[in-house]
């Protein structure tokens, strides 16, 4: 099976050293990719908006599976362009990306499919502004105003804060661009990332990961793509799992299927487990990093075929997943300045894709130079990962890999994992 990845973060590279243990997968090529991904796979420069662009490259190389890694191909309606050409692809329609696409919309199935979620409402009129927040946050009895773009944002599209002034900035300024802006009642309790694979009405969840979205120490500062992530989670029950599945996706999945518009990918949950049981947070269309890069490195059998199989129809006759015991924790090391416009270009040591103590480094926003150089290239930079028999283990042999990496200006949290290594998480 030759396989072609479509992207060119770090979620990329780890589907695809995932793909590589898979021995039914015998080719692989990704595009646009980056410095450490062109050691994995054959590389090509792509227009990933372009459905044109990716079925001509797919034919070019013969490829047998397409895996789009990003969600603004997938919601614009990439891959009902690359099966419209009869080419396999993992990863869901325009209409069931919305999901992503659309917080509104993910509301609007969330209700109907009768799933717990944060009280909301849309605002997007400057003049409804001011009684609508007063209708949420410390002005209405939550402990802080939550404040989202409606559309896609990369992760740094939310604000949480009981501060009224920083709320209303943010709701302004995304008003001011054009873009409807949902306000959330607040949601408390730990939070949970579950993947599931999805083919129609059939739902096999991967392992549920956490993630942190603020750029410090101490969950401070503002929002990010993600810092860092971890998985498993000893403080989470397996039961809890279960419910996620039976009470959040599969309600979700159905409700899809009911619209015409059935979910085929990766359907990522974000949630608050609450007093009153899990709630969503949002939902994803695709692969979630840095999760991505800690739930992989764990998972045992064949990514190739299980991508494959949900891609053809085939997810419901796939035997049981097979994990690695132990734990992954991923930590980013990012540029100068992200989440901000982030310096980029400067020369990165230290950043061997190759595993070292136990840490693994995946590449991100990273380039070649002319000169053979590799150098910074976006915000988040790096995801290293580190493997272990729990989770301080794994915290261990992540930090110790960072020591070795040196690029000017970069900063990354120290405490991903922590709280759950120290036993300081409970529902």
């Amino acid at each position: 099976m030759h396989v072609l990845v479509v992207g060119s973060g770090a979620r990329e590279h780890a589907l695809l050293l995932a793909l590589r243990r898979d021995p039914e997968v015998d080719a692989l090529t990704v595009a646009p990719g980056n410095a450490g991904t062109a050691a994995l796979a054959d590389q090509y420069e792509l227009d990933v908006t372009s459905g044109e662009a990716v079925i001509a490259l797919a034919r070019r190389i013969g490829a047998d599976l397409v895996v789009i890694g990003p969600e603004v191909p997938l919601v614009l309606g990439v891959a009902d362009a690359v099966r419209a050409a009869g080419i396999a692809c993992f990863g869901p329609t325009r209409d069931a990306a919305r999901i992503e696409g659309s917080k509104s919309f993910a509301k609007d199935v969330m209700t109907a499919a009768g799933v717990r979620t944060a009280g909301s409402e849309i605002v997007d009129n400057p003049a409804r502004l001011d009684a609508a927040l007063d209708r949420f946050g410390p002005a209405g009895g939550e402990p802080a105003w939550v404040v989202k773009d409606d559309g896609l944002a990369a992760g740094k599209g939310v604000v949480v804060t009981a501060d009224r002034d920083a709320a209303r900035a943010h709701a302004a300024s995304l008003l001011e661009a054009g873009h409807p802006v949902l306000l959330e009642s607040f949601l408390d309790g730990p939070e949970v990332s579950l993947f599931c694979v999805v083919d129609g009405e059939t739902v096999v969840p991967l392992l549920p990961a956490q993630d942190f979205k603020r750029v410090g120490d101490g969950d401070s500062g503002p929002n990010t793509g993600g810092m860092g992530a971890y998985t498993p989670l000893p403080w989470l029950p397996d039961e809890m799992t279960s419910r996620i599945v039976d009470e959040v996706v599969k309600p979700v999945a159905a409700e899809l299927v009911n619209r015409g518009c059935p979910f085929s990918g990766l359907l990522y949950a974000g949630l608050a487990i609450t007093s009153s049981g899990p709630a969503v947070v949002e939902f994803n269309c695709r692969f979630g990093d840095p999760e991505t890069q800690a739930v992989l490195a764990l998972l045992e059998s064949p990514l190739g075929q299980l991508l494959r199989a949900t891609a053809t129809g085939e997810l419901a006759g796939q035997p049981p997943l097979q994990w690695r015991d132990g734990a992954a924790v991923t930590v980013v090391v990012a540029a100068e300045n992200y989440p901000g416009r982030p310096r980029v270009g400067d020369v990165i040591h230290g950043a061997e894709p190759g595993s070292e103590h136990g840490g693994s480094v995946l590449h991100a926003g990273t380039a070649r130079r002319d000169d053979g150089a590799v150098v910074s290239s976006g915000g988040r930079v790096l995801s290293v990962v580190g493997v272990g028999a729990d989770l301080a283990a794994a915290r261990d042999a992540a930090y110790r890999r960072i020591e070795s990496i040196r690029l000017p200006g970069s900063h990354f949290r120290t405490d991903i994992g922590l709280a759950a290594a120290e036993g300081r998480i409970s529902l």
